[in-house]
């Protein structure tokens, strides 16, 4: 049972720390979109595939394997390995986050001239920085992470995002004036300082550990480790395929910027229009179908050491629960989402981008299909937590490989396509999300036994999302007849949707109280439900 608080514990706290920095990035980047428009926009966008993929290099695997190391050492007694684990892979983190930023900084100009965006030069350069900070921190996360202490990891992404938003969009305002070019690298300059302010938090929150940790290490085990050298490979050893895995996305990403705007044009497009539209795939839509995902990671972080627990004990049945309950609250989360924005797609773009309402009904239909993409990346990400818990990181790197395949076939041809054109890019996108989920879920099956239970953790969630998504409809269409604000509309047709989402996930017995009870303050929400019950 101890292990079951862990997860669900330490989820929470990941996710209510995501919901903060979700709403502050919403604070950011909407209002940015509408300071330096769809094109200012595509420049801003061009850069960040390569800063992710270098970025994934560092933060993907390496914290994992950190983590798992260190939980390993620590529950054996061995704290003094466990943080030599540490110091070792913030030596490791220290070179590589100076390599890559170096690399990005350098190289930024003939990355945004081969993207056919040369003006992105500046916006790209400016995100360097950002890199070497938050590979440092991803060291410091892994360590308090393998101690099963999310609070450090909250903490920090706080503080780095509010010093991104901060920071970003005063120096978006500022530049403005000379230009989108010097808009969008301001922009993209408050990474850097959103990097450097959550490095400091962690080092701050390690020094007033310091002492804790010293007196770990006294107290505990000191049996012969293994050799510095011994430590880097076997964090190697974990980290590649996670990062290798981790890194196709981002690789993806860069080639729809190679492909989209080169493939529009040579089907018609003028480049200014390619790029608009490109803009509006990469900085109107995306972003949005992302919100759930953060949430969907805090599950994943908290989750494998769980699951590495329960497999390595061969406990059946807590990891037969973890594996359902993971799988379970990933589809509670994903499928509101999912649902919300294809219900609302239009309304939502209108009223997160008021000042550009022709690219935000322009961009309502791709909100509309990545939306439903939603659903398989959220399982994708937790099946792929549980696959890394029990060793077997290397199946998502794989199946995602695959998945890679029918996403640059599907983008190739679709977005050639005058009638479909930069929608084939999104069509491309969900496709490679339910082949990879698909993959995933047999693999988990395969190697662990777990039965998902079809009704349990898919069937009851999409009739509370179905009702949901009438109620959110018709709501929005209400209040837009009789007060005419599409702002108005929104929030109340959004607010509806919740209402009856909370209400029908009690009522089709979504949730159960074993889970509620499980959570931080559980076990006044397991009251509800038995209220509810009893109606």
């Amino acid at each position: 049972m101890t292990k079951k608080k862990s997860f669900l514990g330490g989820a929470a706290i990941m996710a209510g720390a995501a919901i903060v920095i979700k709403l502050m990035g919403a604070f950011f980047r909407i209002p940015l979109s509408n300071i330096i428009g769809s094109l200012g926009m595509s420049y801003y966008q061009t850069g960040y595939p390569l800063y992710n993929l270098f970025l994934t290099i560092s933060t993907a695997g390496i914290p994992v394997a950190i983590s798992r190391m260190v939980a390993e050492r620590q529950a054996v007694g061995n704290h003094y390995e466990a943080h030599r684990v540490f110091r070792t892979a913030l030596g490791l983190l220290l070179v590589i986050g100076a390599v890559s930023a170096s690399l990005l900084f350098f190289g930024a100009g003939a990355y945004a001239s081969s993207a056919g965006i040369p003006e992105a030069t500046l916006a790209t350069r400016a995100l360097a920085p950002a890199l070497f900070f938050v590979s440092v921190m991803a060291a410091f996360r892994g360590y308090f992470q393998g101690n099963q202490n999310m609070k450090p990891t909250a903490l920090s992404q706080i503080f780095e995002q509010l010093f991104r938003v901060g920071l970003g969009l005063t120096l978006a305002v500022v530049l403005t004036k000379k230009g989108l070019e010097y808009a969008a690298a301001g922009a993209s300059f408050g990474a850097a300082a959103g990097g450097f302010a959550g490095l400091v938090t962690m080092i701050l929150i390690y020094m007033a550990s310091r002492r804790a940790i010293e007196a770990k290490i006294r107290r505990g085990n000191r049996e012969p480790g293994e050799s510095t050298g011994r430590i880097l490979v076997r964090i190697v050893a974990i980290a590649l395929p996670i990062t290798i895995g981790s890194s196709i996305m981002p690789l993806l990403n860069m080639i729809d910027v190679q492909i989209v705007v080169n493939r529009l044009v040579s089907i018609g497009y003028s480049a200014g229009a390619a790029k608009e539209l490109f803009g509006e795939l990469t900085g109107f839509a995306q972003p949005l179908i992302n919100l759930p995902q953060v949430l969907i990671q805090a599950i994943a972080v908290s989750l494998v050491p769980t699951i590495a627990a329960a497999y390595k004990q061969k406990d059946r049945e807590n990891l037969t629960f973890n594996i359902q309950t993971g799988m379970r609250t990933a589809m509670i989360i994903a499928m509101p989402c999912a649902f919300g924005m294809m219900s609302l797609s239009e309304p939502i773009m209108l009223f997160l981008y008021p000042r550009e309402q022709a690219s935000a009904v322009s961009a309502a239909p791709l909100l509309f299909i990545l939306a439903f993409g939603i659903i398989f990346l959220s399982g994708i990400q937790t099946l792929t937590a549980i696959l890394q818990g029990i060793g077997k990181q290397n199946i998502p790197m794989i199946n995602l490989m695959i998945g890679a395949v029918v996403k640059v076939f599907c983008t190739m041809t679709l977005t050639g396509i005058p009638s479909i054109n930069v929608k084939g890019a999104a069509i491309g996108t969900v496709a490679t999300y339910f082949v990879t989920f698909v993959l995933n879920l047999f693999a988990v099956y395969r190697y662990t036994g777990t039965k998902f239970p079809l009704v349990q953790i898919f069937v009851r969630p999409l009739i509370s999302v179905a009702f949901m998504s009438v109620g959110a409809t018709a709501g929005h269409r209400v209040i837009m007849a009789v007060l005419g604000s599409n702002s108005l509309a929104t929030l109340g047709g959004v607010a509806v949707g919740g209402a009856i989402y909370v209400v029908m996930i009690f009522v089709t017995r979504t949730i159960t109280p074993e889970e509620l009870s499980l959570l931080p303050k559980g076990d006044k929400l397991a009251k509800l439900f038995y209220k509810v019950k009893r109606k």
